[in-house]
């Protein structure tokens, strides 16, 4: 009687990190939201979903080969469409986008 309890205890505690480990890749599917334009801190730095969009008056030192995926601050793929900022934690900015925090990454 003794070994079945000590199984039936694995066996709950392997079925609880399953449901530990499922219920994190959700909540990681759940910060991948794409940025909105509209989010305030977003607006705050002028950031824009499609770089060639970005107000000219307003930041006169954009350019239009300045992209989210040339930050430094961006750490997504260069074939992605869009991927994670460290400006905004928990969302995805278009590779395309752009903001004033954009720093030209290194090499």
């Amino acid at each position: 009687m003794y070994g079945s309890t000590r199984n039936s205890r694995r066996v709950f505690i392997l079925q609880l990190t399953a449901a530990g480990g499922s219920a994190f890749a959700l909540g990681a599917q759940a910060q991948t939201a794409k940025l909105d334009e509209k989010d305030a801190q977003a607006s705050a730095l002028g950031y824009a979903a499609d770089t060639t969009k970005v107000d000219a008056k307003k930041y006169p030192k954009h350019t239009k080969d300045q992209k989210c995926s040339g930050c430094q601050l961006y750490s997504g793929k260069a074939a992605d469409a869009s991927g994670p900022c460290s400006i905004f934690p928990g969302k995805h900015v278009a590779a395309n986008g752009w903001c004033s925090a954009w720093v030209k990454k290194a090499g």
